[in-house]
């Protein structure tokens, strides 16, 4: 890992997670109003707070480093004729998970990652509603706080429970998931929003998140920087490599899992 990367500087570090909580209060601030609700061209919904938080967050991030890109779900077509040329960049999700959003059940978040050659270097993961924030860093580990709490480390949870805790989306049910989990074994299944459900495999309280189904980049690169810090493993089902970024025309994710034992990962792998 390169010694003058710029995901290492202490300031930068505590500027990106504060960043994070300011847009988790512009967001907090639309939820409790009756906000209207928009649609985008891909039929996904789109509010007030989406365009709240993005625009604080590009603005922040191009004043702490006027040299990096910003890449947000809310600005990706403006960058698509040059993204394919950065190696290093801004990844974000304003608001993630909008359908919870908009249903009010909490279980959204505000997601900020640096990617840096591909791979997801640096991750803050911060839930307006709890006021939790996740964060971590390539090599040097992972934490959970808040503006009250002092922060913790996080650990993935090895070797994984009997049965395996497994965390999957509220939103998007899949019929293949629940073939392959039945091939997995005896398995309790929780159904969480949004990045949430990585913060909780990295934070080791559940064992797994297999993702079956359409996920964007900017859904998955801060809680999936966070799981690795805290010694897990984010990988693709396509071919059991580490997920990559801006490596292809397309911005959808394969499908991919989500683990911190190696033998649940091998386990799940066998059941296709």
């Amino acid at each position: 890992m390169p010694t003058a990367a710029p995901w290492l500087r202490s300031d930068l570090h505590d500027a990106v997670v504060d960043l994070a909580r300011r847009a988790g209060r512009e967001i907090r601030d639309v939820y409790g109003t009756a906000f209207e609700t928009a649609q985008k061209a891909d039929a996904s919904p789109i509010t007030e707070a989406d365009l709240r938080a993005h625009r604080l967050i590009v603005r922040e991030l191009g004043a702490l480093e006027p040299a990096l890109p910003v890449l947000s779900e809310e600005s990706v077509d403006e960058h698509a004729s040059t993204r394919r040329a950065w190696s290093r960049y801004w990844l974000v999700d304003p608001l993630d998970g909008t359908r919870e959003f908009v249903s009010r059940n909490g279980e959204f978040t505000v997601n900020i990652a640096l990617i840096d050659a591909g791979r997801p270097v640096f991750g803050v993961v911060h839930v307006p509603v709890t006021g939790s924030t996740y964060w971590g860093a390539a090599g040097a580990g992972a934490w959970r706080g808040s503006e009250t709490e002092p922060r913790r480390a996080l650990t993935v949870r090895t070797p994984a429970s009997r049965p395996v805790h497994v965390v999957g989306s509220r939103s998007h049910g899949n019929p293949e998931l629940a073939r392959r989990l039945e091939r997995l074994g005896p398995h309790v299944l929780h159904a969480v929003g949004s990045s949430i459900k990585l913060c909780l495999v990295a934070e080791g309280k559940v064992d797994l998140y297999p993702r079956l189904g359409p996920t964007s980049e900017w859904d998955i690169a801060a809680g999936h920087a966070i799981v690795e810090a805290a010694g897990g493993q984010v990988l693709s089902l396509e071919d059991g490599a580490p997920l990559r970024y801006n490596q292809r025309d397309t911005l959808l994710n394969p499908d991919f899992i989500a683990a911190g034992d190696p033998t649940l990962v091998r386990e799940f792998l066998a059941t296709r």
